[in-house]
């Protein structure tokens, strides 16, 4: 069930590809599944589900039922902007984006101390946010895919690791967590320096994501939460060309967990 290297390699545009499925949902135009009109979305689908509850078991009026769903769909981006920059900036912004398997030691920094694939469970909460602005079979197909992929790459990327640096590593996942975070850090801290620049850069198409959720969220119109995807997307790919190339031996780095 493990991914093989080449799924590795283009691990980016299979995400990009699940995603730009899961917003077209092209099987609709045959099956018909979802709902149409400019509220078809999973946000505009849960708040009307919502809204339409009786008061005694959790119903809202409508406007208080978007600006919840939005909430959610704020802190899912945010918080996936936070992890990713958090796991990024501990393991380096160019092994995040290597084309190939890396490691050399067990990095145990940062957010690595209490979970051992920050960056998959960020992408993850990514992907809830996203979601919201799908028709609800692209979401749910958008999820599951990823979700799948996901767990592939974790252990294509574990068995990498455990053949690369044997007992330290294996160590090293007997008491940290793989996906579920632990409330306090599992390890001691190694002595990795944190490079919040690069991270930040790699991280900007997440943080473009979280804003335009934040700054057109009010509006209610998923459509221009989308644009703001698109230009994050575009503006990622510029400051990718900036990000320092991975070297070929990674000097100090572990623990992979590079999407």
């Amino acid at each position: 069930m493990k991914a093989h290297s080449l799924e590795f390699r283009f691990r980016f545009l299979i995400h990009f590809v699940i995603i730009l499925v899961g917003f077209t949902a092209p099987w609709d135009r045959w099956l018909h599944i979802d709902s149409s009109g400019p509220n078809a979305h999973v946000w505009g689908t849960l708040a009307a589900w919502l809204a339409m509850l009786k008061p005694g078991a959790g119903g809202i009026g409508i406007a208080a039922a978007f600006n919840l769903i939005l909430a959610v769909g704020i802190l899912c981006a945010v918080g996936a902007a936070a992890l990713r920059t958090w796991g990024s900036a501990y393991l380096g912004a160019s092994v995040v984006k290597a084309h190939t398997f890396q490691g050399a030691s067990v990095v145990a920094a940062g957010p690595y101390r209490r979970v051992r694939n920050p960056l998959y469970l960020g992408t993850m909460l990514h992907v809830l946010a996203l979601a919201l602005l799908m028709p609800p079979s692209g979401a749910i197909f958008s999820i599951v895919a990823i979700g799948f992929f996901q767990v592939r790459l974790i252990l294509g990327e574990e068995a990498f690791l455990s053949g690369q640096l044997g007992e330290p590593y294996l160590a090293y996942c007997a008491r940290v967590p793989r996906l579920l975070p632990a409330l306090r850090p599992r390890v001691p801290s190694s002595h990795t320096r944190a490079a919040w620049g690069t991270a930040l850069l790699g991280e900007i198409y997440m943080w473009g994501v979280a804003i335009a959720f934040v700054s057109v969220g009010y509006r209610y119109n998923a459509f221009l939460i989308t644009q703001g995807v698109i230009i994050s997307l575009g503006v990622s790919l510029v400051a990718r060309a900036l990000l320092p190339k991975s070297p070929a031996e990674p000097d100090g780095l572990a623990a992979m967990d590079t999407e």
